[in-house]
Order: structure tokens, then sequence, then C-alpha cells
């Protein structure tokens, strides 16, 4: 497993509603300022489904990163099996300053793991800077 995480200086309700909604996911899910996430589906219960549209802003790239969901604790844990068959979770912990967040996931076997974590926290960094934002 990888595991990346950060601390948003939002509370627990605020985090988990941006990660949640489709409204907000669309806002903070890339890597990025060149690549974009212009649709989102979510379903959040278990054996619910997700799908998010991330493409390259000049069009060159996109792809579909879909998913369903295994457990939902509601505000503090999800965790999901994504459609190659690799395994997420998701933490959520009250932090003097905000939230921790912790993310963990089977790497995939066509890039280097430390590539594949700088993906994740690149990912990670945006959602934080977007509550940040907008809270």
């Amino acid at each position: 497993m990888i595991t990346v995480q950060t601390i948003v200086h939002v509370p627990v309700e605020k985090a988990w509603e941006f990660w949640t909604k489709p409204e907000h996911i669309v806002h903070w899910n890339f890597a990025s300022a060149d690549w974009e996430s212009p649709s989102a589906e979510n379903d959040l219960q278990e054996g619910g489904r997700f799908k998010y549209r991330m493409s390259a802003k000049d069009g060159s790239a996109s792809f579909d990163f879909e998913g369903a969901y295994v457990s939902i604790q509601d505000k503090t844990f999800i965790s999901y099996t994504m459609d190659d068959g690799r395994k997420v979770s998701v933490s959520f912990e009250p932090h003097e300053h905000g939230t921790k967040i912790t993310e963990s996931f089977d790497p995939e076997n066509e890039n280097p793991e430390e590539m594949q974590r700088s993906g994740w926290q690149a990912i990670l960094d945006q959602f934080k800077a977007y509550c940040e934002a907008n809270s």
C-alpha cells in the first residue's frame, strides 16, 4: 500500500462534504493545473459506485476513475475497490488544526510507486487548497 496524507484547516464535516459531493469533486480532483475533472457521479453508500472524469485541458488525454464502495463510516472512513481491483481507504480524523486525511491505496504496475505517490499527493494537495479557499 502507498499512503498519502494532509491536514486540511476545515472541520471534519466540511472536509467530508467537499470529498463526497460531485459539485465539489469537479473543482479539486486533478493533479495539476493542466488537468481538470469535468464531471463526477457519486453514489455514496456501501455497494454504490462513483465515476470521476479526469481530462487534460488540451484534450490530449482523458480517463474515468471508477469504483465501488465497500465500507462507509459517516464522516470518518471510506473504503472502495477501483474497477481494476485495487483497494483504497480514506480516513478523516479530527485534528487540532482541522482534519487529518489519510489515503492508502494499492499501487498499479505501470508506473513507479514514487510517481504514483506524488500524483495522489498532488490531488490531495488540490483538495486541501480547494477546501481552505472555499470555507
